[in-house]
């Protein structure tokens, strides 16, 4: 009953995040699949919502594909998944180290990881009163909405300013 409580927990937690129409365009142009995204969560994740250590195999079972997932086939995926992460954390420094982050063709990409933030403090700060509410709900309806914009945009390869 337990593994089956931590499989819906898991999966509802998992489709929200990776349903997210900001988190749908940031994959999209990330070094991470869709499933390797899933899979590292589900690694990173999946302990925190059972309080308990997690075998591998255990992990694989949380994935949402209704097929079996071995626990190789998982472990791969989420191998896959670390290097993209990690090279993607060289490139980042590459850049800072070659000094590229004191040019401006970087603003727009700063602009939108602002804007990243300002949209998780707003989910954080939930006002008490609901007149409050309603436009602390507006305000973070807007700010995602200029975020997806943005991110559409800078996907767009013609636009980029790299």
């Amino acid at each position: 009953m337990q593994v089956l409580k931590l499989k819906d927990s898991t999966t509802a937690w998992l489709n929200q995040a990776l349903n997210d129409p900001i988190v749908k365009i940031l994959v999209k142009n990330s070094q991470l699949t869709k499933i390797q995204l899933e899979t590292l969560l589900i690694d990173i994740l999946a302990e925190n919502i059972s309080n308990k250590q997690l075998k591998y195999d255990e992990k694989a079972k949380l994935r949402l594909t209704k097929a079996k997932i071995s626990r190789g086939s998982f472990n791969r995926t989420l191998a896959q998944s670390k290097e993209n992460v990690i090279k993607s954390i060289y490139t980042v420094l590459l850049l800072g180290y070659l000094g590229v982050f004191e040019s401006s063709t970087l603003d727009p990409y700063l602009e939108i990881a602002n804007k990243l933030r300002d949209y998780v403090e707003a989910h954080q700060d939930i006002p008490g009163k609901q007149e409050e509410i309603e436009n602390h709900t507006k305000l973070i309806e807007i700010i995602r909405e200029e975020i997806e914009t943005s991110l559409k945009h800078l996907g767009n390869p013609s636009n980029k300013p790299l």
